[in-house]
């Protein structure tokens, strides 16, 4: 059995939605605010992803916590550029473990 891509777009979007416990209409306003970029299939369907429901879930708790979209949107920025860096030393440091 392969493992579960989290990047792969598989939930639609009332499925993603009920799973991270927002309305429908808001997952496509954070899209239209650029917060969000759920893969699509070929007909323009909205699929999301294990990482689209994480990153959704970031956005829910940044409002919580009471940043606006703007501050969201950098922190996000932030989040992915650091995730960006990280990943070739973590390639990297599971390679050496595994000498």
């Amino acid at each position: 059995m392969s493992p579960v891509d989290p990047g792969r777009g598989v939930f639609g979007i009332s499925v993603a939605a009920e799973l991270v416990g927002m309305g429908v209409q808001r997952l496509r306003w954070y899209e239209a605010h650029g917060l969000l970029e759920p893969a699509r299939t070929t007909g323009g369907t909205r699929r999301y992803s294990q990482q689209d429901l994480d990153r959704l879930r970031r956005i829910d708790a940044l409002l919580e916590a009471g940043l606006n979209l703007a501050g969201i949107a950098m922190v996000l920025d932030l989040q992915d550029e650091n995730d960006r860096l990280r990943d070739p030393y973590e390639v990297g440091a599971s390679e050496e473990d595994d000498r």
